[in-house]
């Protein structure tokens, strides 16, 4: 969820995100500060597809296509041992970063009317935003403490849909993936 400020995001908009709890200790303060849809309320999260469809679409056929979906994929780990920067943006690596693209691939290519970041970037980078539109001295400050928190590791088993509600974002469903073996 890469919006400069809350009032980009617009009432209806939904996005699909993974949750990532074990990275409020090192990164949710940062978040608070400068990440828009933390203060938003939008947990820390990994984004697999935003925006995604206008709320109005999301009825029990979209909800039953995308339990379908992604079901078919199995639940998996994220580790998360370092920073990465993006233009204006600090965040964490989530790795490996494979099975997010593919959820990603496959609700695009389901929803085409729906691309990745609304087709304003070619490729699709997994990341966790810790802040964005600070400048160099302060995500070096920011990088430097969560550095200290890392490494740590996530497992995701389900994929939430988030709703703009004009004022907050808001869960309006989870969805499992298929069940995990191991590694």
């Amino acid at each position: 969820m890469a919006d400069d400020s809350t009032s980009a995001f617009q009432a209806g908009q939904t996005g699909l995100i993974v949750r990532v709890p074990e990275a409020e200790p090192a990164v949710g303060r940062w978040r608070e500060r400068f990440d828009p849809s933390a203060r938003a309320g939008v947990p820390a999260h990994v984004t697999v597809l935003f925006p995604f469809l206008d709320e109005s679409r999301m009825d029990a056929s979209a909800h039953s296509a995308l339990a379908d979906l992604l079901g078919s994929h199995q639940s998996f780990d994220l580790r998360f041992e370092r920073c990465g920067r993006l233009p204006h943006v600090l965040h964490l690596v989530p790795e490996p970063d494979t099975q997010v693209r593919r959820l990603t691939e496959a609700i695009a290519d389901r929803w085409p009317e729906a691309p990745p970041y609304g087709g304003r970037f070619t490729g699709i980078v997994p990341h966790l935003t810790i802040a964005q539109g600070q400048e160099g001295p302060v995500l070096e400050e920011i990088e430097a403490d969560v550095t200290g928190s890392l490494p740590f590791t996530s497992h995701v088993s389900s994929v939430e849909l988030i709703a703009y509600d004009g004022t907050k974002w808001q869960e309006r469903a989870s969805f499992a993936l298929g069940q995990w073996s191991g590694s």
